[in-house]
């Protein structure tokens, strides 16, 4: 049996934007025999005092606009940051979590009580707590962030510089790019045309 076609989904638990995606992707599974690979990539964020102020302006229009799409979608709170994050200790407890079975749980949890100001995604100790409380062994997680999971996101962000992934949520097929939850319908689009094509040649 041919394997499943593979989409690429980078994601970072600190973007409101990817937070916003994260039902949409999921809903691609059921829609298409697809498999969706979800992959960390570590945006690195200038803090104040570090950028323009247009790239100021470009922040504060951000979250606007990603509230709006948020109450599109039933009210889903998202507060504004109150710090430049390093999301390092939250994308380790992802791909944890991944190796649990318990990913997308895991995730739902990360994403609304980081944007409801209930979890600081830079402590490992935060991060750690959230684990026991899904049902996981902490020691086991500790080990685990050194080690493997440290290899594997190393190797995930390098996964993103070899797609040119400047932004998140970034989905990959195929080599072709599609930014932003607002493209996943032309992501969809892409996919039905691929298994039309499939189904023609078989």
């Amino acid at each position: 049996m041919p394997s499943r076609p593979i989409v690429k989904a980078y994601f970072d638990y600190k973007s409101p934007y990817a937070y916003i995606a994260f039902e949409p992707a999921l809903e691609l599974i059921s829609e298409h025999d697809i498999e969706l690979r979800w992959m960390p990539y570590l945006l690195r964020i200038k803090g104040k005092g570090e950028r323009s102020i247009y790239s100021e302006w470009k922040v504060r229009y951000s979250y606007q606009d990603a509230r709006r799409l948020a109450n599109r979608r039933g009210g889903v709170l998202i507060r504004g940051p109150r710090k430049v994050y390093d999301s390092t200790a939250s994308l380790l407890g992802g791909l944890y979590a991944a190796e649990q079975g318990a990913f997308v749980k895991y995730s739902r949890e990360v994403f609304a009580r980081f944007f409801e100001h209930r979890l600081e995604i830079d402590s490992m100790e935060e991060v750690t707590a959230l684990i026991e409380e899904l049902g996981f062994n902490a020691h086991a997680f500790a080990e685990f962030a050194v080690t493997r999971g440290a290899k594997l996101l190393d190797e995930a962000i390098k996964s993103g510089e070899e797609d040119h992934v400047f932004g998140v949520p970034t989905f990959v097929f195929e080599g072709e790019q599609f930014w932003g939850g607002d493209r996943i319908w032309l992501l969809k689009e892409r996919l039905q045309a691929h298994s039309t094509s499939a189904k023609a040649h078989t």
